[in-house]
C-alpha cells in the first residue's frame, strides 16, 4: 500500500503565517479587554497589577488603549 505524501507549497506556508498573526492579534485584543475589565473593578493600581499577574497577564505588554470598544 502506498501512503500519500503532502508536499507543502509556498502558498501554504503563506496561509500559516496568516493564520498565527491573526491569532496572535486575537490574543492581543483579548488581554486588552481583560486588562480594561480589571482596571474597571480594581481598586487601586498595586490590586490591578497584581489581578493581571494572577491572569498570565504582564501589565507592561497589555495595550488598553488599543482594544476594540465592547458592544
Amino acid at each position: 500500500m502506498m501512503l500519500a505524501r503532502h508536499v507543502s507549497t509556498d502558498e501554504d506556508h503563506r496561509w500559516s503565517a496568516e493564520g498565527r498573526e491573526v491569532e496572535r492579534a486575537r490574543q492581543q485584543d483579548q488581554a486588552n479587554r481583560a486588562a480594561i475589565t480589571v482596571a474597571g473593578h480594581s481598586t487601586d493600581a498595586v490590586e490591578c497589577r497584581e489581578l493581571l499577574e494572577m491572569l498570565g497577564l504582564e501589565p507592561e505588554s497589555v495595550r488598553p488603549d488599543s482594544a476594540s470598544p465592547a458592544n
